[in-house]
């Protein structure tokens, strides 16, 4: 029997929230500004949000484009913002950032956690830019169960899925293995195309997650019940197992 797969689709609105919705996704990745790759919305558009569908969505936590929290400052800014969020309803979140050096900064992860306070969190493409993926993990392990890591959100490679097949498929396998570090669940995304579904779904891959090719129109338009729709009949149908 296949698992259904999770779709998530990136909106930056109610309405691209009620669209997704309508398509089929089972859960929304809430950000601002996709020109700087998706940042923390406002109090206001979660709520607008939150009151409009009611599946699951994840808030970003991202102050600026790149992977670098920033100073002192900017981490505590980005703790009141969610402290802010989490008081307005949010339950679940995106978030992750790398030191210079490509290592996770484990000082603003950590002040993140403790204000999410065990609410379940993604650790976004991050881990694609990591100088080594494999240590990223390990490092961020304390981090899974009752800190509420429970995702990377990855498309295996720096350059997108079809760079990063071979990485995912290897680490879903390490996954199915309980290796440690490896707990958390593969959320596939990043230049994912529905041509890359079959093999990573053969793989055992279940999470998918999907911004532009929610969004025929590019992103000045709004997120098509339509095209999601398309994801989530592909998704439903059933698993071929590689000969």
């Amino acid at each position: 029997m296949n698992q259904r797969a999770l779709l998530e689709v990136i909106a930056l609105g109610p309405e691209d929230a009620v669209a997704a919705q309508a398509g089929g996704a089972d859960r929304l990745e809430l950000v601002a500004d996709m020109a700087a790759d998706g940042l923390t919305p406002p109090r206001a558009t979660f709520a607008a949000v939150r009151a409009a569908v009611g599946i699951p969505l994840r808030v970003m936590l991202r102050a600026s484009d790149g992977f670098a929290a920033g100073d002192a400052g900017d981490v505590a800014a980005l703790c009141g913002a969610a402290e802010a969020l989490r008081a307005e309803g949010a339950e679940e979140f995106v978030l992750g950032f790398l030191t210079p050096e490509g290592r996770p900064d484990l000082a603003a992860v950590t002040a993140l956690a403790e204000v999410l306070d065990g609410c379940r969190w993604t650790f976004h493409r991050a881990i694609d830019r990591a100088a080594d993926r494999d240590a990223l993990r390990r490092e961020l392990a304390g981090f899974a169960g009752a800190a509420g890591l429970d995702t990377y959100l990855t498309a295996g490679a720096a350059d997108g899925v079809g760079a990063g097949l071979a990485t995912l498929v290897a680490e879903q396998a390490r996954t199915a293995a309980d290796e440690p570090g490896y707990a958390p669940r593969i959320l596939v995304g990043g230049g994912l195309t529905l041509a890359h579904l079959p093999e990573l779904r053969a793989a055992g891959l279940d999470a998918f997650h999907i911004g532009g090719a929610a969004r025929p129109g590019g992103w000045s338009a709004p997120v098509d019940a339509a095209a999601v729709r398309e994801w989530r009949a592909a998704l439903d149908a059933p698993v071929v197992a590689p000969i």
